[in-house]
């Protein structure tokens, strides 16, 4: 028996040491990787995280991954999470509720008909048909005295299900429906539902002239806090204590595709943009700038990227570097896993 008992402790002695090495060796080739991401101008910071440990990080021209930034469009991920749990709670019944029941006071005084018709699922897949309050829309709709009701008075553009109409103003509603159901800020609810998940935090959010917190946009919170909430998706809901904290079924549905950007060809789910990279399925939140959040599932892989807030990333091309150096990433690891 003592032999047995002592070839047990030395077992699990050589799974650790294999599993440091094999740690070391994905640190050593992602190394030079994130020496060249340094080219990338825009670039402020990497953290990769492989199998739920971070193996590489980087901060460039005086950032660092501990240090807050703000992560425009990629809270919409986080917003959806926020909707997805209060549907399991059962604040909300579901994404086929309508919205027009849950904000009556915030309606035109004569409303398109059409507003009866859009539901909770089509705000978090940007088919609502409402007009974009995004784009050249945006800073005329942030100088409103409400923005609630400026985005549900946008004029349709299509029909309630239709095309992807990329709009912050549809992420806004959903915070602010959350606000009026449960008597609480957004805030205050991120913090509580999504707290438990240990290196999660906000550290500032910015609000409308009503005091509701800016659902999918102007939320700062550090790269590492951002990859802690990919890690939550990338387990399927499940905080690194074992708490339930994101259902499942909504991860899978968030991840569905529901319809695609008119300008990438991306998919989108709920709060969600995918593509193929390097051969697998990615899942990502892309916030203004190149403020990205990936998760890839087949790699056990959650990589977030920050970056200048000044230049749109789209336009400029630096979205597609980003992409990019995701690609060389996963190549790494995928040499890792032979």
């Amino acid at each position: 028996m003592r032999h047995r008992s002592f070839l047990v402790p030395v077992f699990f002695l050589l799974v650790f040491s294999v599993a440091a090495r094999a740690a070391e060796g994905l640190e050593e080739r992602l190394e030079p990787i994130l020496d060249d991401a340094e080219e990338l101008t825009p670039l402020h910071s990497v953290v990769v995280a492989h199998e739920g440990a971070i193996v590489a990080e980087r901060g460039y021209r005086g950032h660092s991954p501990e240090s807050s930034a703000n992560i425009k469009s990629a809270s919409k991920s986080i917003m959806s999470a926020l909707v997805g749990i209060a549907i399991d709670k059962g604040v909300l019944e579901g994404t086929e509720q309508k919205i027009a029941e849950l904000l009556p006071d915030d309606l035109p005084a004569d409303p398109d008909p059409r507003l009866q018709e859009v539901t909770v699922g089509h705000l978090l897949s940007m088919q609502a048909g409402l007009g974009r309050t995004s784009g050249p829309n945006y800073g005329r709709w942030v100088a409103s005295d409400n923005w609630v009701r400026a985005a549900l008075a946008m004029p349709f553009d299509d029909e309630p299900g239709g095309a992807m109409l990329y709009s912050t103003g549809s992420t806004h509603l959903l915070s602010a429906i959350l606000t009026r159901l449960t008597g609480r800020s957004t805030l205050a609810l991120a913090r509580e539902w999504l707290g438990p998940q240990e290196g999660f935090s906000i550290a500032a959010w910015d609000r409308d002239p009503q005091g509701i917190y800016f659902g999918g946009n102007q939320m700062s919170m550090s790269p590492r806090s951002l990859l802690a909430f990919g890690e939550l998706y990338r387990n399927g809901g499940v905080s690194r204590d074992g708490e339930q904290l994101v259902p499942a079924r909504w991860i899978e549905a968030s991840w569905q595709r529901r319809t695609a950007s008119r300008f990438t060809g991306d998919g989108y789910g709920y709060g969600w943009f995918m593509r193929r990279i390097a051969g697998e399925d990615v899942y990502y939140g892309w916030g203004y700038g190149g403020q990205m959040l990936y998760v890839v599932p087949g790699q056990g892989l959650t990589v977030v990227m920050t970056s200048d807030t000044n230049s749109p990333a789209g336009r400029s091309g630096h979205r597609d570097d980003l992409h990019a150096l995701l690609g060389r990433i996963m190549e790494a690891v995928e040499g890792e896993d032979r």
